[in-house]
């Protein structure tokens, strides 16, 4: 089900992610308003037609025109406008976000939120190794996954308007999590794979090897060009899970590491069988 079009949605915050929900959600007829630090952001998304207007300055003149309010922004910064500017919010508004993590952002933001605004999470499972509202596009959300995390103070009509914008966006799945949930899947499908394609690029000096190197070397390091500031604060607010998540590598890398040591032909197949069997899955999914 597609939102109502007569709702009015801010997106406070226009990089990568956040452009391209204004850019979606222009393109279906929605009016679109966006909050962003640099006047120039704001320039480039109404010549793109991506937002019908914009503001460089939170006031509640502003603000409270909106129906839904998206949150674009980092964690900590997202903690920090509910703090300072909460009381410029509609009465009745819905407000979500694209944080990827939920734990420890979806309750204190509850805690701290006033009971006439409901904040209902989700996680848009889609970017690009580049950030800024210059590398927004819609297209990222086709193939993309959407993560709604509801707990017990959402009603059912907020957790609805927020399954519906997923599929307005335009992604290819909607799927709920509880916060717990999604933290432990983001520390082991997301989180761990960067903490890899990181690592695999800084274990040793690999200057002159992109004239050798193949698909399977750019494949697995395409997310190693990161963003640090983002990165290393999602890592650290999903510190737990995360080292859960990098010890069941570890096991599963020495396991593979040992075999390989003691020539166990068998051990090795039934390890790369099992592989194989587990990404059939993904590819029966369109990945």
């Amino acid at each position: 089900m597609k939102l109502d079009k007569n709702l009015k949605i801010c997106i406070v915050g226009l990089g990568l992610i956040g452009g391209s929900y204004a850019q979606a959600l222009s393109d279906e007829g929605y009016e679109v308003g966006a909050v962003a630090k640099r006047r120039q952001t704001i320039d480039f998304a109404l010549e793109k037609g991506w937002i019908a207007h914009g503001v460089t300055d939170v006031t509640a003149q502003y603000i409270s025109k909106f129906d839904i309010v998206v949150f674009a922004l980092y964690p900590h910064i997202f903690v920090e406008w509910i703090e300072k500017y909460q009381s410029c919010l509609k009465s009745g508004a819905v407000i979500t976000d694209v944080t990827g993590v939920k734990g420890c952002v979806v309750y204190k933001i509850q805690e701290m939120l006033r009971d006439d605004v409901e904040f209902i999470a989700a996680h848009p499972m889609a970017g690009r190794e580049k950030s800024g509202i210059e590398y927004a596009s819609k297209e990222i959300f086709r193939q993309a996954n959407y993560i709604v995390t509801p707990t017990a103070k959402n009603t059912a009509t907020a957790v609805e308007i927020c399954e519906s914008l997923g599929e307005t966006l335009g992604f290819k799945t909607v799927s709920r999590l509880s916060p717990e949930e999604h933290d432990e899947m983001i520390g082991f499908l997301s989180q761990l794979t960067h903490c890899i394609a990181v690592s695999l690029m800084t274990c040793r000096d690999t200057d002159g090897f992109e004239k050798y190197t193949g698909d399977s070397f750019r494949d697995l390091t395409r997310i190693a060009n990161i963003n640090d500031v983002m990165w290393s604060e999602l890592f650290l607010l999903n510190k737990d899970e995360l080292l859960k998540q990098m010890e069941l590598f570890e096991a599963a890398f020495s396991k593979l590491k040992k075999a390989i040591e003691t020539g166990d032909k068998d051990k090795m197949r039934s390890i790369m069988k099992l592989s194989t069997e587990h990404r059939k899955r993904f590819d029966k999914e369109g990945n």
